[in-house]
């Protein structure tokens, strides 16, 4: 086996890709990476430098893991700005950095695909050799590799790597009939709230489309576009993706893309985007002109709980943060997050940090998890 690095993902087989990447979590797949790069969403002028790593057993691809170079620690939704700030302190460089992560998605999945029947321990070692050596020669400071799944990052934590946690809050489908059937779970006084935020939508004289990836027209997505633009601009910011993006993902991975849009009075007032995997759903943008009673608890969550209940679907990750999900049924997790740090002393300065955060983490979880509207027997 031996590690090649690429610039684009135009530098390695759409076929190939897949074929180890699959359709299970959409944001690995070869046509996501690459419209983030097309679109010019992902660049080097943008501080986010494609050097993706491919494992190579003659000319079979059998491992890659998405990589980036870093000169910022924006879009990544873990937050290192301290640790920069104390490298800077002691007049030490902490960009560049190496990132693993998909950009802009705080999702956890795989981050090293890995060829079934190769020893995923032996393909790890070799990549974080790699890395190691890569940095020592281009002076590079770290590697972060952002929400792994859990398996993988119990591995990295076998080489060595310092493991950081947080909590996401993300909704779980026990099999109920149809949206009502979930509600039979929650607490009387939750049950009615629910029942009360949708019937406020309707009341407003809005109502939601859910409309598959293929089936959105240009008008839709251009809407879709300015809504999301404006959630950016409201924070007195710019968006991190561009209409080439979205245009690029709709014309090849449409048919795992889920539109939802809210109408009143013949005109779209919100919208809602999703990514469809082969058992979970993905919420990921949302965006509005004006505020309207419970508009985005319905096209952000309730509308996601009705698709997933309608496909089987397991699971719905909804994303980074929102205490307000734990009240709708969204139960905390477990994130993670893998480090190496190449500086001995900020190595060991960073997991005392850690160890102390966790603890604080973990505090912070079950305290979450006290407010699950969930009835007691559940």
């Amino acid at each position: 086996m031996e590690v090649k690095q690429i610039h684009s993902m135009a530098q390695v087989d759409c076929a190939n890709w897949n074929r180890l990447a699959g359709d299970d979590y959409p944001f690995l797949r070869h046509e996501f990476l690459l419209a983030l790069e097309r679109s010019g969403s992902v660049s080097e002028q943008t501080g986010w430098e494609p050097a993706h790593l491919l494992v190579m057993e003659g000319e079979k691809l059998i491992a890659f893991m998405p990589m980036y170079l870093k000169q910022h620690s924006w879009g990544e939704y873990v937050f290192d700005h301290q640790w920069a700030q104390a490298y800077q302190q002691q007049g030490i460089a902490y960009y560049p950095k190496w990132l693993t992560a998909i950009p802009l998605t705080p999702c956890q999945g795989n981050r090293i695909v890995i060829q079934t029947a190769v020893d995923p321990l032996e393909v790890m070692q070799l990549l974080l050799n790699f890395i190691k050596q890569l940095s020592v020669q281009r002076d590079i400071s770290s590697w972060h590799c952002l929400f792994p799944a859990e398996q993988q990052t119990k591995l990295l934590q076998s080489l060595g790597l310092s493991i950081r946690e947080g909590v996401q809050f993300q909704w779980f489908n026990r099999s109920y009939r149809d949206f009502n059937d979930f509600l039979q779970t929650l607490s009387a006084g939750k049950r009615k709230m629910v029942k009360r935020e949708r019937r406020r939508v309707s009341e407003q004289g809005v109502h939601l489309l859910r409309i598959a990836g293929p089936d959105v027209s240009d008008l839709q997505w251009r809407v879709f576009f300015r809504f999301y633009t404006m959630t950016y601009l409201k924070r007195g910011a710019q968006p991190y993706l561009n209409p080439a993006f979205f245009q690029q993902v709709a014309a090849t991975m449409g048919e795992q893309i889920l539109l939802v849009l809210a109408v009143k009075d013949d005109q779209y007032i919100a919208a809602a985007l999703s990514f469809i995997g082969s058992d979970t759903l993905y919420g990921r943008y949302w965006g509005c002109y004006d505020e309207y009673h419970s508009l985005h608890f319905e096209a952000c969550y309730y509308q996601g709980l009705d698709f997933c209940i309608e496909r089987g679907f397991k699971r719905f990750d909804s994303g980074a943060q929102g205490e307000h999900k734990i009240s709708r049924g969204f139960e905390p997790i477990t994130t993670y997050s893998a480090h190496w740090i190449k500086d001995a002393r900020f190595a060991k300065a960073i997991e005392q940090f850690l160890a102390r955060e966790q603890k604080a983490v973990q505090l912070y979880k079950q305290d979450a998890a006290s407010y699950l509207p969930f009835k007691q027997e559940l």
